[in-house]
């Protein structure tokens, strides 16, 4: 059987047009979008569907615009915001992300929070992250929770904290942080921002 490669563009098209808008983070959506915007585009000027090819051009301009105000954006601003474990806004933060929270830290639960040290990570003022640890006797810094809201998962917040903001853990006296996770995409973020593999089961350790 011949191989119609003219459908087979208009479906590559067609699929990650369909999984951009699958996509949390809006630079990853962008770009699948316009790979696929263009893609349906060719389809449409190869089999004459003129419509077709005006309207995905257009959307292809459209997102090339879009990332080019996104990688000329003026840099962002990161801060820590420290806050007390009876915070009501930090309650809310927990109940309104508590499923996704879940996926990947399966094993914390809200009363976690109390003797922790607690920050918000905020970006441009905006609270896209908690950062909750507890200090231990030796220098180190227990992890309980490190999580970004999806529209902000991007690991500058975690280059912010780990690579940044030395000075902010060095001041606690914390020279190592450790934490436990048994979730690949967890552990696949901790490999990326430099945690190696620790003694115990599930450990994972970051020298500072």
């Amino acid at each position: 059987m011949e191989i119609n490669w003219i459908q087979i563009i208009g479906y590559i098209g067609t699929v990650l047009i369909a999984v951009s808008l699958t996509m949390k983070n809006i630079v990853k959506l962008r770009w699948i979008n316009l790979f696929g915007a263009a893609t349906f585009a060719t389809y449409g000027l190869i089999v004459g569907a003129l419509p077709v090819f005006v309207l995905n051009s257009y959307i292809t301009l459209v997102d090339i615009y879009y990332l080019s105000r996104l990688y000329k954006k003026k840099s962002e601003e990161f801060s820590i915001y420290p806050i007390l474990p009876t915070n009501r806004y930090m309650k809310k933060f927990l109940e309104f992300y508590r499923d996704d929270i879940k996926k990947y830290f399966p094993h914390f639960k809200g009363e976690m929070v109390e003797g922790k040290e607690i920050f918000f990570v905020l970006r441009n003022v905006l609270p896209v992250g908690l950062f909750i640890f507890e200090i231990k006797k030796d220098g180190t810094a227990e992890i309980v929770l490190d999580y970004a809201i999806p529209s902000y998962r991007d690991l500058n917040n975690a280059k912010f904290l780990m690579k940044t903001t030395p000075k902010f853990f060095k001041e606690k006296g914390i020279n190592k942080l450790i934490t436990y996770s048994d979730v690949d995409e967890h552990i696949k973020y901790l490999k990326k921002i430099g945690f190696k593999k620790g003694a115990e089961p599930n450990q994972f350790v970051k020298e500072l």
